[in-house]
């Protein structure tokens, strides 16, 4: 007797293949259907599991190929550029069956969730940019370079200071998963408002913490450079932008210019997190995008 086949947003774990690539997600929470799509590239999903949202909201997690369960694509770990992630994400919005969704993109996919949001608008019913920015390239560097000063210079006398800086030193110079992971673990203090603060109750998140080396780079080896600026003002979708008031690599400037490019669009500055305000500041995070996801239905 045939088993029956499972819905598409029944809590767990599935797969479905794209572009003969197997695509993981998982399901949580009850609600409006929110997909989430983490960041990196290449951080395993698990880092933004939001139980405050699951509690709202159905929340409907990419493993994004080439990290974790799903597929590797033929040049890994090159040609993961932020339209291929756009193209798997369309295909799984297609299989959950769902005419209109809220997309959810944070740090990297961010990236992933602005390209969709230009490209298919009629497939959401909002969009949550999430400790995202409008461009990289130099500019987005030296911002990043800016913040980290900052950080080293607030942190100046904690022993442990050295090896966060060493750790994102080592960015440049990954070549695989083991030290992707390494250098993840290392550097994640960076990310918080204050880590040491509240190092007992995060210690367990740091160690979980993995992922896939994942080059940056296009099929050809090129640069996948991102500049929207020019494009963002005629996204019209509904839109709330999201970020930590201490985040050093997709900080406040990055989300108030987004803001003032992105018409109609909402800003939140989470003042007391970082990268992680879902994990620092869960309840009030929860609150605005369970009220955004409410004031927008699909």
């Amino acid at each position: 007797m045939a088993t029956p086949a499972r819905h598409p947003l029944s809590q767990g774990t599935h797969s479905v293949e794209i572009q003969g690539v197997t695509q993981r997600y998982h399901v949580h929470g009850t609600g409006p259907v929110v997909v989430a799509h983490s960041g990196g590239p290449g951080i395993f999903w698990e880092y933004l599991r939001m139980p405050a949202v699951e509690e709202h909201l159905t929340v409907v997690y990419p493993e994004p190929v080439g990290t974790g369960g799903s597929g590797r694509l033929p040049n890994h770990p090159h040609g993961y550029t932020r339209a291929r992630y756009a193209g798997f994400l369309d295909a799984l919005i297609d299989h959950l069956a769902i005419p209109r969704v809220h997309l959810l993109g944070h740090s990297h996919g961010g990236f992933v969730a602005q390209h969709y949001a230009l490209h298919h608008p009629d497939r959401l019913a909002g969009i949550i940019l999430y400790e995202s920015a409008p461009a990289t390239g130099p500019e987005f560097q030296a911002e990043a370079v800016r913040n980290v000063g900052e950080f080293a210079r607030k942190f100046a006398g904690r022993p442990e200071l050295p090896q966060v800086l060493g750790a994102l030193q080592s960015v440049p110079d990954i070549s695989d998963d083991e030290e992707f992971a390494a250098a993840a673990q290392g550097l994640l203090p960076a990310y918080f408002a204050d880590y040491w603060a509240h190092e007992e109750e995060w210690a367990s998140f740091r160690a979980a913490v993995g992922g896939s080396y994942i080059s940056g780079l296009d099929a050809d080896r090129g640069e996948d450079t991102i500049d929207d600026r020019q494009v963002l003002g005629k996204l019209d979708v509904p839109a709330l932008i999201v970020v930590g008031r201490h985040d050093v690599i997709c900080g406040v400037r990055w989300s108030e210019e987004l803001h003032g490019l992105i018409p109609g669009s909402e800003l939140l500055v989470l003042e007391d997190s970082g990268h992680f305000g879902h994990i620092e500041e869960p309840g009030r995070f929860a609150r605005a995008v369970t009220a955004f996801v409410a004031s927008t239905p699909a």
